[in-house]
């Protein structure tokens, strides 16, 4: 071989050395070159990673095993090309004859930005965080223990974390934004609902949602959209301290109904805290609710209808009634021009204490840096909660149920924001009608509505107003269940409430799939 030759060889083999395209091109044939695309292609799609474990708990006397399956479940378009991995954690009944017959209930809770980490660690799930009583806070470390007010001997569970929740992102050139909203949250959980269904051969199955918090909005959005996109009917919706219609909700100078929704409220957190008069104080919890219920609905909404058209003297009189429901000082009432928002409320009850109330469970306490101002710094109730969710599901994934992942689990996150609303553009968010068609095109569905009567994010009265006004047919309304509990928007954390919970959800379950339990 000529040295001219051999240098030529020499160069095409050292590392790093510029090649021009025309030279190296040739040394590539055509059907090679799909094949590295196409092997390129492949290693950028993200593959399911599932792990199936085994457990055991015991529930009502019986000693239960169950398959826990942990991982993501990618969902597709119509071209099979990835969109998102939902990361999810399925618990499913060992040992049974016909797994197929066997319900199962999708979970999820709202934010939106949120995991279900809540409802998972919190209420459903076979392990549980405990929570004292008297609504003091944890000490971390955080541990937990076997839940023993599981369904998991009745019903499977399907705990989903909606995309960029948890540890669910988008995936490929999807960006999050396209299911950041309403509608696109619906479809896309909805997708994972009808994906897991399939996959897992659940389509007899006795179905059930349960949503917590805008995880009634997505309740009531997902009943109506899998009835007309999958022909999937339900048999129940379970919805824990729900929003369904921002309207009760939101407090704004043209909106009188919130402070109708929570006053009953703000009369249970007073008694809770022992901030009403000794008349008041010595009655039961819920006798003040229906005093407060009454004046709310009554003579209050009536005053506030009338605006500063009402006289000086029945303002006078209706804020003195408000002071004693409430604990709130009438001169404070007065200032407010009768209207006062949670944020007030939770800043003003307890100042004189030096004390602020939480807004997820008015049980909570806290204080601020300083008592002046009308809102507080933060939500005393979610400082007592945040810290053990987390620390306790980053254990608990990896160490029983086996699963890694390299990502931040985000528990509730602000990466969601802006949340479009377009369909409800010029109005407020209210998903009652896809609930009531729902209900209607089924007969059969039934709904369980769980309150807490200190919670001060979702009132009771809010879910009692969005259910009366949902214009069911008279022959439908009796499958709707509510039941209140003395605790607050995470009524499960205080443990006589969540055995309460337990007991009423088993009947709910037998009164919509009769075979279950038996």
């Amino acid at each position: 071989m000529n040295k001219t030759l051999l240098l030529a060889v020499a160069v095409l083999l050292l590392p790093n050395t510029f090649c021009p395209v025309s030279i190296a091109a040739p040394l590539l044939l055509p059907d090679e070159s799909d094949s590295a695309e196409t092997s390129a292609s492949e290693a950028d799609q993200p593959e399911e990673h599932l792990v199936t474990t085994d457990h055991r708990i015991q529930l009502a006397g019986q000693n239960i095993t169950f398959q826990a399956t942990t991982g993501k479940l990618i969902l597709t378009n119509d071209q099979q090309d990835p969109r998102a991995e939902v990361f999810f954690v399925a618990y499913t009944k060992s040992g049974v004859q016909n797994p197929s017959s066997r319900p199962v209930t999708f979970c999820f809770n709202g934010g939106p930005g949120s995991s279900s980490v809540w409802l998972h660690l919190g209420m459903l799930g076979p392990k549980k965080i405990h929570f004292p009583d008297d609504a003091s806070y944890l000490r971390p470390p955080y541990q937990l223990q076997d839940n023993p007010w599981s369904l998991l001997d009745i019903t499977d569970l399907v705990f989903i974390d909606p995309v960029s929740t948890g540890y669910s992102r988008p995936a490929g050139e999807t960006e999050g934004s396209e299911f950041h909203g309403y509608e696109e949250d619906i479809e896309s959980v909805g997708q994972f609902i009808h994906d897991y269904t399939t996959r897992y051969l659940r389509w007899p199955s006795p179905k059930f949602l349960c949503g917590e918090s805008y995880g009634g909005v997505r309740a009531a959005g997902l009943s109506a959209h899998l009835q007309s996109r999958y022909n999937m009917e339900l048999n129940g919706i379970v919805v824990i301290s729900g929003a369904i219609n921002f309207q009760t909700l939101r407090f704004s100078t043209s909106n009188d109904l919130p402070n109708i929704c929570f006053l009953p409220c703000f009369a249970a957190t007073a008694w809770y805290h022992k901030a009403l008069a000794p008349d008041l104080q010595a009655l039961p919890l819920q006798t003040v609710v229906n005093q407060a219920t009454q004046f709310a609905r009554g003579e209050y909404a009536q005053a506030l209808l009338q605006g500063t058209s009402l006289a000086n003297a029945e303002r006078d009189r209706i804020a003195a009634e408000m002071s004693r429901l409430t604990g709130l000082s009438q001169e404070f009432l007065l200032q407010s021009r009768l209207k006062v928002s949670m944020q007030r409320f939770g800043k003003e009850l307890l100042r004189g204490r030096a004390q602020t109330i939480g807004r997820f469970d008015s049980r909570y306490r806290n204080r601020d840096r300083d008592d002046a101002g009308e809102g507080y710094e933060f939500d005393a109730s979610g400082a007592a909660i945040f810290g053990p969710f987390t620390a306790t599901f980053n254990d608990y994934v990896r160490r029983d149920l086996k699963f890694e992942d390299p990502h931040v689990y985000e528990i509730l996150t602000g990466a969601v924001q802006p949340w479009s609303y377009a369909s409800f553009e010029n109005k407020y968010v209210d998903a009652s009608e896809s609930l009531r068609r729902a209900m209607t095109a089924n007969p059969a569905l039934k709904v369980f509505a769980a309150c807490g009567h200190y919670d001060l994010a979702t009132p009771p009265a809010a879910m009692d107003y969005t259910l009366d006004h949902l214009g069911l047919a008279d022959e439908l309304i009796p499958n709707i269940t509510r039941r209140y509990y003395e605790a607050g928007h995470m009524m499960y954390i205080h443990d006589p409430s969540h055995q309460q919970l337990r007991d009423d959800l088993l009947l709910f379950y037998r009164e919509a799939v009769p075979q279950v339990g038996r």
